[in-house]
C-alpha cells in the first residue's frame, strides 16, 4: 500500500500584482511557510512559471526546481486548465475565452486554438523536463451548450461533438506519452468531460490511451449530486491527480443545480474552504488509500465566504489530518501461520 503525498496547494487562485503573490519565489515562500510541501503551477502566466521556456530547456526547469527545494518544496503538476479549455470552443463561447490566449490572439478563434495545443505539447515536454509524472487541464467543450438541450438531444450532434474532441486531443495525449506523463482532465461542468459517463465516452474514442487519466475533484461531483465517492471505485485505475476541495448544496425552493444566473453567495450550490463545506473527505482519503492512489492531495481554494489566505493555512492543515500514513502489514498478520496441507484437512475435519 502507498501513503499519498500532500499537502500541496494550486497557486492560480491566489497569484496577483501585490507581494508576496506576485512572483514564484515569493508565492512559494508564502506556500512553505504554511505547511505546504509541494505547488501545482499554473502556465498561463510567464513571470511566475515560462511554459515555452521550461519545454525547451532542462536548465531552466533545473533552476526552477533548485528555487523550490531550498524552501522545501516540489512540483506536484503543471496546470493548463485555460489553454486546455482552448483546444475546444464552441462559437457561442468565443467571446468568453478570447481572453485566455495571449492579447494578439483575441479576435482569431482558429489561431487561439492552435495556440493551446502548441502550449499543451510544450506542457509535455516542460513536465519531462521537470521530472514531473501527471498533468491538470481541462479538455475544452464543443457540445456544452448541448448538455441539457431543447429540442431533445440530436444523438448525431452529440457523438460529432465528441469525435472532434477525441480527434483534437489525441496528438497531444500522443506527445504526452513520448514525454511520459499521464493528461489528468479535471472533470467540470462547462468542459465536455464533466462527469464518468463522459469521460468513458471520450475514452473509447481515444482508444483508451494509457495516459488518459483524471483529476478527481469531489466539489464538482456533490454539486451534480453524483456518488463521489462510488465514483473512485468505479475510476480508481485512471485518477491521477486529486483537487481538494469542498462544495455545499442547500436546497432552495426558488432554485436548483442550474443556479438562476445568480452570484456564488446566493447560489444553492456554492463552493467553500475545506471543512466548512458537506464533502465526505474521510471517506475520499480512505477510498484513496484503499486503491494505492500514490500522487498528491492538492487544495484548489474556491470560497465565496472565507478568504483566500484564512482558507490556504486552514487547508494546508486539514489535508495533513487526513492523508492515512497506511500500514504495511496487517493487523492480524501475528494469527497467520503456515499450515501443511495434511494440518489443513485436519481442521476441515476431513482427516482424523
Amino acid at each position: 500500500m502507498k501513503t499519498l503525498k500532500g499537502p500541496s496547494i494550486f497557486l492560480s487562485q491566489f497569484i496577483s500584482d501585490k507581494a508576496p503573490f506576485n512572483s514564484l519565489d515569493t508565492l512559494a515562500a508564502w506556500a512553505a511557510g504554511l505547511g505546504y510541501k509541494a505547488v501545482q503551477l499554473p502556465t498561463h502566466l510567464p513571470h511566475i512559471f515560462d511554459l515555452a521556456k521550461a519545454a525547451e530547456s532542462p536548465e531552466y526547469c533545473a533552476q526552477i526546481r533548485s528555487v523550490l527545494s531550498n524552501i522545501g518544496l516540489e512540483i506536484s503538476e503543471l496546470s493548463t486548465h485555460l489553454q486546455g479549455q482552448l483546444v475546444a470552443v464552441h462559437p457561442a463561447y468565443d467571446a468568453a475565452f478570447a481572453g485566455f490566449a495571449p492579447p494578439e490572439l483575441a479576435n482569431d478563434a482558429a489561431a487561439r486554438q492552435q495556440w493551446a495545443v502548441s502550449s499543451l505539447k510544450h506542457a509535455a515536454r516542460a513536465s519531462q523536463n521537470l521530472g514531473l509524472k501527471a498533468h491538470a487541464t481541462f479538455s475544452g467543450a464543443l457540445a456544452w451548450p448541448y448538455f441539457y438541450p431543447w429540442p431533445p438531444r440530436n444523438e448525431q450532434l452529440i457523438d460529432e461533438a465528441f469525435r472532434e474532441l477525441a480527434a483534437r486531443w489525441l496528438p497531444i495525449l500522443n506527445a504526452f506519452d513520448e514525454a511520459g506523463v499521464d493528461v489528468c482532465f479535471e472533470l467540470h461542468p462547462g468542459e465536455d468531460l464533466h462527469d464518468g459517463v463522459t469521460f468513458e465516452r471520450f475514452l473509447a474514442l481515444v482508444d483508451h490511451h494509457p495516459r488518459c487519466n483524471i483529476l478527481y475533484d469531489p466539489s464538482h461531483m456533490l454539486l451534480q449530486h453524483m456518488d463521489y465517492l462510488g465514483f473512485i471505485d468505479h475510476y480508481h485505475a485512471r485518477i491521477k491527480a486529486f483537487h481538494v476541495k469542498d462544495a455545499e448544496f442547500l436546497p432552495s425552493a426558488k432554485s436548483g443545480v442550474y443556479a438562476g444566473y445568480q452570484p456564488w453567495m446566493e447560489r444553492p450550490g456554492r463552493f467553500r474552504s475545506l471543512g466548512d463545506g458537506q464533502v465526505n473527505f474521510n471517506g475520499i482519503f480512505s477510498k484513496l488509500a484503499q486503491y494505492d492512489y500514490d500522487g498528491w492531495a492538492t487544495l484548489e481554494w474556491e470560497c465565496c465566504l472565507k478568504s483566500g489566505e484564512a482558507g490556504a493555512r486552514e487547508g494546508a492543515k486539514f489535508i495533513s489530518d487526513h492523508i492515512i500514513p497506511v500500514a504495511d502489514y496487517a493487523f492480524d498478520d501475528f494469527a497467520m501461520h503456515e499450515s501443511e496441507k495434511s494440518a489443513v484437512r485436519r481442521m476441515l475435519g476431513l482427516e482424523d
